[in-house]
């Protein structure tokens, strides 16, 4: 494919007819590297019924009788280990690598003219007449049935790296399902039947083939480009592993090679285009000059994020500066099979055949984070994000599983676990700005719920992830504030401050703006969230645009400088309690209770301002932080703070307050003081109630300590005492603080 060049393999008999033919697939070990187990290898189905497997040189090394009638598909799995083929007798047959019959997956009375694995390759997708069914290897599973099309079903294709499914048949339609047979796109009639779909292998596109039609079409369903060339019917077709061309089989006996061309990248005030195989033109419309990029190899991948564009070639990576169209940094790569370019504002990372790499932008490596079970051929842009600190993936194998890693020494956060949720997680994204202690990642599981993960949460922090909102889907964080737009049922959402459900759930629904708007239309995806203009592109393939109020962008930088009192004139000037609200949330988060209290007060929240004084007048620093905690919801940290400044018998009182009794007794054992305060308050509580202690560890406790509330007062009171004894009384520093 590098130099154009032709070579014949071998000459079948004259008695052999070909139907199908699969080459085997490169596997990733749990290394991470690439093998190529058993050399180049690949199958050819013919119609005597039998499959045939072929050696690099074009020595047929096995011929195996496999069905009755024509053998008309043969399909390897992504792991290598087996291959599957269907035939004309309605059978579908799973088989050994070396060609060994392992099972009859399925027996039909129709004949099966398409088959396709899935992801994990733990399933067979194959045609059915005007059905597509999933059947799932293991015996006796339940299969998976729908109608998908009016006439004949002809050609099917599962991506790996989406799980989405894409059919053709002879009612002249394409249509693109999810892994549970629903319908996402139908296309209209086209004028002859599908006659080969085949998607990209990032599952960002796929290539339909009809008679004398090529189709290019987005993941989504809507068309990018249709060609016309005088081919006849194409009946197969397939992608070249970087994803930039695609390979035709044709009805006249020529093979058709296409090339993606014309992607075009936005960033502000610049557009990036690729206009050939060797060429990127760069316009800068604030001005309209062009830059004209050229290349020596063919491009596979380009990015344009946070002023850098990042092109990947077969041989070299080349990042160019939007500052400097002259001179860009250049390294070699390792691979050519580059499949994705994710960009922050200090690194960029690359997931190539062999592993996943971070590079700063003046080309220098920095780490090459791995995991157990690693495969790179199926991460894309919903799996895999990047900040400056940390990156985040999720596991293909197990999809309820994220790996965070810190993004400069490759290595695991916090715990050296990865992080696992309770349902399959479909997209993730990382916050971008902010210091690495408050990285916050979004991600969306499988029931359509919005969840906000505290990525380095120290161990005694409780609230380490909170539900944001349902049916949501397409996230995405602003690129200069940590403000996070989502869909939600057709309408656009955007969370001001989605941290402020770690301080106060309440004040969520007031920082959060809904936009109900109609142009939105069925199935958008959000694109880019830049500054305060969010592009969306809706499932016809039109880019919609919608704007932000531009004061929280404000409000963030303010915070973020630690400007508080601007940003109190910012809210004083608005007047907008969605502002207010951040503004509390940011200020409680930052324990300044100053500021706090100006902004609870201003959105009417009097409880919350009476418990800001309540603290302000606290005696003890670590008071007033466990107080602050325990304002925010976090327990474990409260009670933390507190053992660890010493304050073991505010940790009790903590308990007793929160009923919870248990620990509140534990404590007081475990310090060899105070069980009798701890005892004197629970029968006081079963009495208020009037019921019996049935708790063993209370009632052997009040079998062994005799309540005297006298001495419990007393106890109390020596406690508070010693309290005052603590803190610091320097004159000085009363006076400044009575004059504040």
């Amino acid at each position: 494919m590098v130099s154009n060049e032709t070579t014949k393999l071998l000459t079948l008999s004259n008695e052999l007819f070909p139907t199908d033919m699969h080459i085997f697939p490169r596997t990733s070990t749990p290394g991470g590297i690439k093998k190529q187990i058993g050399g180049d290898m690949f199958v050819i189905t013919t119609t005597d019924g039998k499959f045939h497997l072929i050696n690099r040189t074009g020595r047929i090394e096995k011929s195996v009788e496999a069905h009755r009638g024509a053998v008309l598909a043969g399909r390897w799995s992504y792991d290598g280990t087996a291959f599957v083929t269907a035939g004309e007798d309605g059978q579908i047959k799973i088989w050994s690598r070396s060609g060994m019959l392992r099972s009859t997956l399925a027996s039909n009375s129709f004949p099966i003219y398409s088959v396709a694995w899935g992801p994990n390759s733990d399933q067979v997708l194959h045609t059915l007449s005007r059905q597509l069914v999933i059947k799932p290897l293991q015996p006796n599973s339940k299969p998976l049935q729908w109608k998908a099309h009016d006439g004949l079903i002809l050609k099917v294709s599962w991506n790996p790296s989406n799980s989405l499914i894409v059919s053709g048949g002879e009612d002249c339609k394409y249509k693109v399902w999810d892994s549970y047979g629903r319908i996402l796109y139908s296309s209209h009639s086209n004028d002859y039947p599908i006659t080969s779909v085949s998607w990209s292998p990032n599952g960002e596109m796929f290539c339909v083939g009809s008679f004398n039609s090529l189709r290019l079409c987005d993941r989504t369903g809507w068309s990018h480009s249709l060609d016309k060339p005088e081919t006849q019917s194409i009946f197969c077709l397939e992608w070249s592993s970087d994803g930039t061309q695609v390979a035709g089989g044709c009805g006249n006996g020529h093979v058709i090679f296409a090339h993606v061309v014309e992607r075009r990248l936005e960033w502000k005030h610049f557009e990036a285009t690729v206009r050939g195989r060797k060429t990127i033109t760069v316009q800068n419309v604030s001005n309209d000059l062009l830059e004209n990029l050229d290349f020596r190899d063919n491009i596979i991948k380009v990015s344009f994020d946070y002023n850098h564009l990042i092109v990947v070639t077969s041989t070299q990576c080349y990042i160019y500066s939007t500052k400097n169209w002259n001179t860009p940094l250049i390294f070699d790569l390792k691979e050519a099979n580059v499949s994705l370019v994710v960009q922050a504002e200090k690194h960029f990372l690359f997931v190539d055949g062999q592993g996943l790499y971070i590079y700063t932008y003046e080309g220098r490596q920095v780490s090459a984070p791995k995991w157990p079970g690693m495969r790179t051929d199926y991460l894309n842009e919903s799996t895999v994000t990047l900040s400056n600190d940390t990156i985040a993936v999720r596991n293909k194998g197990d999809e309820k599983v994220i790996h965070i890693f810190d993004a400069v020494t490759g290595k695991y956060i916090p715990d050296g676990k990865p992080f696992s949720h309770k349902m399959e997680i479909l997209e993730i994204a990382l916050d971008q700005c902010g210091v690495a202690n408050s990285r916050r990642l979004a991600f969306v599981d499988k029931n359509k719920d919005l969840y906000l993960l505290n990525v380095r949460t120290l161990p005694s922090a409780s609230k380490k992830m909170m539900k944001l909102g349902v049916m949501m889907h397409s996230i995405k964080w602003n690129d200069n504030s940590n403000m996070l737009a989502a869909l939600q049922d057709g309408k656009l959402i955007i969370f001001y401050y989605p941290a402020i459900v770690f301080v106060d759930k309440n004040l969520l629904s007031l920082t959060m703006v809904h936009k109900d708007d109609s142009d939105f239309g069925k199935n958008p995806e959000i694109l880019s969230f830049i500054g305060n203009h969010i592009s969306i592109r809706r499932a016809d393939g039109s880019l919609v645009s919608s704007s932000v109020s531009p004061y929280p962008s404000v409000l963030h930088g303010y915070i973020s400088s630690h400007r508080w009192d601007d940003a109190v004139r910012l809210c004083r000037y608005i007047k907008d309690d969605a502002l207010w609200a951040c503004l509390a949330g940011m200020s409680i988060l930052s324990k300044d209770l100053k500021t706090a209290e100006i902004a609870y007060a201003a959105i009417k929240e009097s409880d919350k301002v009476e418990c800001i004084q309540y603290i302000k007048k606290l005696p003890l620093k670590d008071l007033q932080a466990s107080e602050m905690a325990l304002l925010c919801g976090n327990v474990r940290e409260a009670e933390s703070v507190l053992l660890t400044g010493g304050l073991v018998f505010r940790a009790i009182m903590l308990n007793l307050r929160l009923y919870k009794w248990d620990r509140a007794l534990e404590l007081a054992v475990k310090n060899g003081n105070h069980t009798d305060t701890v005892l004197a308050f629970r029968q006081k509580y079963l009495e208020t109630l009037d019921v019996i202690e049935d708790k063993q560890n209370f009632l052997q406790s009040m079998k062994d300590v005799e309540i005297n509330w006298d001495v419990v007062n007393s106890k109390v009171e020596e406690e508070y005492q010693k309290e005052k004894s603590m803190t610091p009384s320097t004159p000085s520093r009363r006076r400044s603080s009575l004059m504040l």
